[in-house]
């Protein structure tokens, strides 16, 4: 749950969970869900006046549900942006409109349009730092026997000699001008060895449609430069980008040209045919192999100065969300061999280290840290030669500071931060969070009748019985796999029973705090399910995740006990 922002802190009514319905329900099972808790909450089928009270307003909420879900204009647009949008500019659009078809295209389109102003306000800042760092005499040191012994040694110079070797910073913002037109300032400085220089870019791209667009880029820095690039797709499999550059030194205008033809080969695989021609010349041909779990990259190159070929293969750990890299380039310069993960720290950071190890380049330590649209690198030279030492301090080091920081400073932030949102998203709901828990508990009492006629059925054909229903922050740290329970709970058996139908219960994948007879007991918190349950005189139990469905019976879910 996402709870950066105050729209999204705001609870929205989800009609779907409420009347227990999924997504893609048709006409008869809305009518049956709305027939079901009409039968417990219509003020007609309660005597008493406090009663009847609380049945209006759960029978009222029953049938809002009902005529947004059994409407299909109206719900279209509950489908594409809820509450909100049957509060504001839906009624508007359903008298211009016909279909849902219609409906949810105009509203995409809306939301395209908004997107696109909130786009115009911002530059979309992206930046690139890069810091090379020369650490060689640390492992490769100064030797001082080659030269006289007149100069007396010190401490200060036992101390290894770590330096910065090279600094590269870019930075470019984006100017939205219209839909199909967008201009990109951008700007570089590097420095090497005490020399630097820098250059400022400026272009402006024009889609023309989504098979083609075309750029101008002017470049100012090292002789100005003017560039055409542009993009098209060919067919299906084939598309196409390239250009062409005019490079303005005191020697004259130096031309270049560079084009890609790629071809999709099949759902997973792409080829990709380059040739770049002028001051560097080179020839060059790939194909990336891109699945769920895997990438693999295969490419020769085929130029002045250097000719080489390379392998590249990515392992992809989703559920960990890490990325496990290898690769091979062995060329006219030499080899490399480099391997190395990229791990998703937070939402928006990824952060990756690789060892490269080459002749004869040596071994180097590359960390770089990416977060939303800047780029950190640090490439750290640590030896000439590949030794032993160099190698295994590269690949050790580096995950025992990820672990030491991971423990001692990211998660104790995270944990503040999402502390600190949850904390605001129950003050922004205060009040509605105590109606909903008066809802649910009225909802409860008013059930108690249906509650004892489905359970005795039930008992009396030893069918489902729910024995004992809890929904909320449930702890499972118990030594012998049993689940424990936190403050953060409400006892649910009536509701659950409620729901149980020819002694079959179907809960779906919605967030169950929205069902009738439920409220959220830990806002902003992992929340699970817990039933205990009978059918057939065997005991059962299951545990599910807020957000997963569940079917019972189920023969998984028996229990040892008689």
């Amino acid at each position: 749950m996402d709870l950066d922002s105050d729209e999204e802190n705001v609870i929205d009514e989800d009609f779907y969970s409420f009347l227990n319905l999924p997504k893609e329900a048709t006409k008869e099972e809305i009518n049956n869900a709305y027939r079901r808790l009409s039968l417990m909450y219509h003020p007609d089928k309660h005597v008493e006046q406090a009663a009847k009270e609380k049945a209006e307003v759960l029978f009222n909420k029953t049938k809002r549900a009902y005529e947004v879900l059994s409407d299909p204009h109206r719900r279209a647009i509950y489908d594409s942006l809820g509450m909100k949008g049957l509060e504001t500019e839906g009624w508007e659009i359903v008298q211009r409109t016909k279909t849902p078809a219609e409906i949810r295209a105009e509203y995409e389109q809306l939301a395209e349009e908004r997107a696109e102003r909130k786009k115009q306000q911002r530059t979309n800042p992206s930046g690139n730092i890069t810091v090379s760092i020369n650490a060689t005499d640390l492992f490769n040191p100064y030797d001082d026997d080659l030269f006289d012994d007149e100069y007396e040694d010190d401490l200060l110079s036992k101390i290894p000699n770590i330096e910065v070797s090279s600094m590269q910073f870019t930075q470019s913002v984006d100017f939205p001008l219209t839909q199909k037109d967008t201009c990109t300032l951008a700007g570089s400085l590097q420095t090497q060895n005490g020399t630097g220089g820098g250059g400022v870019n400026l272009s402006w791209r024009h889609i023309f449609s989504h098979k083609s667009w075309a750029e101008v880029e002017m470049t100012a820095g090292g002789g100005p430069g003017l560039s055409l690039k542009g993009f098209r797709t060919i067919s299906k499999r084939f598309f196409w980008n390239g250009g062409t550059i005019l490079q303005f030194t005191p020697d004259g205008i130096r031309p270049g040209i560079m084009s890609t033809l790629a071809m999709q080969i099949d759902k997973h695989s792409v080829g990709y045919i380059t040739y770049h021609g002028g001051i560097r010349s080179l020839f060059s041909t790939s194909v990336v192999r891109d699945t769920e779990n895997n990438r693999y990259n295969f490419g020769i190159q085929v130029g002045v100065p250097h000719s080489h070929i390379s392998l590249h293969y990515t392992r992809k750990m989703n559920q960990q969300e890490l990325k496990l890299k290898m690769a091979i380039k062995v060329g006219t310069f030499g080899g490399i061999i480099e391997y190395g993960a990229e791990k998703k720290i937070s939402k928006h950071s990824q952060l990756s280290f690789a060892v490269a190890c080459g002749v004869p380049s040596g071994v180097k330590l590359k960390i770089r840290l990416t977060r939303a649209s800047q780029v950190y690198s640090f490439p750290i030279h640590l030896c000439e030669e590949i030794m032993p030492a160099p190698v295994f301090y590269a690949s050790i080091v580096p995950i025992v500071v990820y672990i030491v920081v991971k423990k001692g400073f990211v998660e104790p932030f995270l944990k503040e931060e999402k502390s600190k949102k949850v904390e605001k998203q129950k003050q922004n709901n205060f009040n509605k969070l105590i109606e909903k828990r008066k809802e649910a508990m009225a909802a409860q009492e008013l059930m108690t009748a249906s509650f004892n006629r489905i359970r005795n059925e039930e008992e009396n054909k030893k069918g489902l019985v729910i024995v004992k229903a809890i929904y909320g922050k449930l702890i499972d740290t118990n030594a012998q796999g049993d689940t424990e329970l936190s403050n953060e709970v409400i006892d649910v058996t009536v509701p659950v029973q409620c729901l149980v139908k020819d002694s079959k219960l179907v809960i779906y994948e919605h967030g169950k705090s929205e069902l009738a007879g439920f409220f959220d007991p830990a806002l902003g918190e992992d929340k699970m399910l817990h039933i205990i349950y009978n059918y057939r005189d065997q005991s059962h139990e299951v545990t599910i995740p807020d957000n997963e469905s569940i079917r019972l019976p189920k023969t998984t879910h028996r229990t040892n006990v008689t």
